[in-house]
């Protein structure tokens, strides 16, 4: 790592300026004017048309560099392909979110007659009418990130990508054109996707991921879900909240990795509003009927037994791969871990060869979230311009699962805060509360619950707060910048509330778990 740095340092030249240099081709032929093969020279080519990638790429060419992007999408098993911007905008944040919005606006209709609105409760969904308007948000994003690269002078190559070495890359078009690439430093942003799992019979031929729930023309109809992932859980919430039949598929634990409190909250409230669970079973094979209806047969874990079950659609969500596979990556020297088949990083993002880097999804121990892959592709290219020395803190970053009652989490799980700093060191303080809005519709409020993991010892540094409750996110976001900055429980029970409010919770927090008391929030 050290000879990493040294190596960046001793190209940078005056006033820390990163100085960057032409390399030269194969037959010493330099940049793309002189080239008669079409090779081109870049300051910084960027692979993979993603959040971070675009993020990288924009901020060096805003600080004058000569910039090129490569991306290409390989259509999914099922035929379904999509636009500039990566998983975020086609396939996962947007629609996923807006798809969840109008889940949850269904359940405003519920809520409507408790507030005097006369509205028919049997108010159908036309699946068509909604996917049709989230495709066209999606594809204006894609249009947007076009022009976008066009006003900063990113030259876009629509090709797959791989090394030819470790300053050239090959990108091959659809019709099979190829051009070789050059530049000084590369990142390489290519995401991940979906995996099947390819031992279960059927499972690639009449299975869909969540490359394909978004951009369904049709109604899934019964669903099947296979995975326990946050994929697999806000898709199944959503899904249910439209009217669909759905079923969730767990082998072991719901949301492997978050706090496991928060995680069973999350799927009992799903199970009382209508998701159906199958705990502890894998499913063994896919078989399509005559009549077009997926048959499903399973395994119980517990008594060895099978069953078998018909749905309209299977949906496999049972984790993701990093796209590394068709880079050709020992061809430039870049380490992967044999594993993962995650790229190899150091704190700067560089992989084994110092002027190759790796952000986002495809880097080995990154949060798989668009915000930090974005940030850390703008820090890169901030340091490869010589703008700034700063690193990416991959430590308390926020997130939210958007379930149908939201999670939002930032820092250590209880559990890893035990793990961490032994359970006699560390202080939780939770409540069960009742949203406002609940109220007057009568709805249950059980599951809306908070806990703020402290060290015991004064003033009690927060270690993690959890939030299950409506619009987790929104709450999230603004406490985290508290313990992002090191709040204190202290300084969170000096902070004023904004009544009345599910957020003013966080700052009424006064019942220890060690207490023993019930932490049920009672009166306004």
């Amino acid at each position: 790592m050290a000879a990493m740095a040294l190596r960046v340092e001793a190209l940078r030249g005056l006033r820390g300026r990163f100085r960057w240099r032409t390399p030269a081709l194969a037959g010493g032929v330099r940049g793309a004017a002189r080239d008669a093969a079409g090779r081109q020279d870049y300051d910084l080519l960027v692979i993979g048309g993603g959040s971070g990638g675009l993020a990288c790429a924009k901020e060096a060419a805003q600080l004058g560099k000569k910039v090129a992007v490569v991306d290409y999408v390989e259509p999914s098993p099922r035929g379904t392909r999509w636009g500039l911007g990566g998983t975020c905008v086609n396939v996962g944040c947007i629609p996923k979110k807006l798809m969840h919005q109008a889940a949850l606006l269904g359940g405003m209709i519920r809520d409507a007659p408790h507030y005097g609105w006369e509205v028919p409760q049997q108010v159908p969904h036309d699946w068509k009418k909604m996917a049709e308007a989230v495709q066209n948000y999606v594809k204006s994003l894609n249009w947007g990130h076009r022009v976008q690269l066009q006003d900063r002078k990113v030259q876009y190559f629509n090709m797959k990508a791989s090394f030819v070495n470790e300053h050239m890359v090959r990108g091959v078009a659809k019709g099979g054109k190829e051009t070789l690439l050059s530049a000084e430093h590369i990142v390489i942003a290519t995401g991940g996707r979906p995996k099947y799992p390819p031992h279960i019979e059927g499972a690639v031929e009449h299975g869909i991921t969540s490359d394909d729930i978004f951009w369904l023309k049709e109604s899934p109809g019964k669903t099947l879900v296979v995975g326990a992932s946050y994929v697999a859980l806000e898709c199944a919430g959503f899904l249910t909240g439209l009217g669909l039949d759905t079923t969730v598929m767990i082998r072991s634990i719901p949301l492997r990795g978050f706090d496991q409190q928060m995680s069973s909250l999350v799927t009992d409230h799903m199970a009382s509003h209508g998701t159906h669970f199958l705990r502890g079973c894998i499913p063994l094979r896919v078989r399509k009927l005559p009549d077009n209806q997926l048959q499903v047969t399973w395994k119980d874990l517990v008594s060895g037994r099978e069953d078998i079950d018909t749905f309209n659609t299977v949906l496999w969500a049972t984790g993701r791969v990093p796209e590394t596979r068709s880079l050709n990556l020992e061809k430039a020297g870049v380490n992967t871990n044999p594993d993962s088949k995650k790229i190899l990083v150091d704190a700067q993002e560089a992989t084994s060869v110092p002027h190759i880097y790796a952000i986002g999804d495809t880097a080995e121990g990154r949060p798989e979230l668009t915000p930090t892959a974005v940030m850390a592709g703008r820090l890169l290219a901030r340091r490869l311009c010589g703008q700034s020395s700063e690193l990416m803190d991959y430590d308390n970053v926020p997130t939210t699962v958007f379930t149908p009652l939201e999670y939002g989490c930032v820092g250590l799980s209880e559990e890893e805060a035990v793990a961490r700093h032994g359970e006699e060191h560390v202080e939780v303080y939770h409540a069960h509360y009742k949203p406002l809005e609940f109220t007057v519709a009568e709805r249950d409020a059980s599951q809306c619950y908070i806990k703020m993991v402290c060290l015991r010892e004064p003033p009690q540094l927060v270690l993690g707060l959890h939030f299950l409750g409506p619009n987790a996110g929104e709450v999230t976001q603004g406490f985290a910048l508290g313990i992002k900055c090191g709040a204190s429980y202290a300084q969170v029970m000096q902070t004023v509330g904004i009544h009345p409010t599910c957020a003013e919770e966080v700052a009424k927090l006064h019942i220890s778990k060690r207490s023993g008391l019930d932490p049920t929030v009672t009166g306004c």
